[in-house]
């Protein structure tokens, strides 16, 4: 395992994990993932899904409130908030997914060049808006779990049920 994802450029489960061992208070652990990947792989290539796995490390990257965007791996992110009750995260996480609901991922026109800048707004009906959303579940530690793969295992419980309540949304 990779300390730095190559892709996204975030660091990866590997550090991850380190940084949870190294922590000795409180923190949070949120996971990400994007809806419906697999459907934008099968649909539209994986160069298509790679760019879209580059967008929303990027967009993660910018969360607020000193949490830490990690690539855990496939289409799954996970943030860290040192520090943080789920109380506080919250509404740092349903800010990050509101910003990924709200942009538009355009993909290219078939017949447009490679090297023609991306800035060009000319649609000619052939880009065509992809709309994306993650499901965000979200657990900290406690007394009761205390090691970081149980506050994980938590959190990816919580994905699941964000999933369950029909995605796009943040579960704890």
């Amino acid at each position: 395992m990779s300390y730095l994802d190559e892709l996204t450029g975030l660091p990866g489960r590997r550090a991850l994990k380190e940084a949870m061992l190294k922590l000795s208070g409180n923190y949070v652990i949120a996971m990400l993932d994007i809806d419906f990947f697999k459907k934008f792989n099968d649909r539209y290539g994986h160069d298509v899904g790679d760019e879209v796995l580059k967008m929303v490390a990027a967009n993660i990257k910018q969360v607020h409130g000193n949490g830490k965007a990690y690539r855990y791996g496939g289409e799954e992110f996970t943030i860290l908030f040192p520090g943080k009750t789920v109380s506080e995260a919250l509404p740092l996480l349903e800010e990050v997914r509101q910003i990924i609901e709200k942009r538009s991922f355009v993909l290219r026109g078939k017949n447009r060049p490679k090297n023609k800048p991306k800035t060009v707004t000319k649609n000619n009906g052939q880009q065509k808006k992809l709309s994306i959303t993650i499901s965000i579940g979200v657990a900290e530690k406690t007394n009761d779990t205390r090691l970081p793969q149980d506050v994980l295992k938590n959190a990816d419980k919580a994905l699941y049920r964000a999933k369950k309540k029909g995605r796009n949304c943040v579960s704890k």
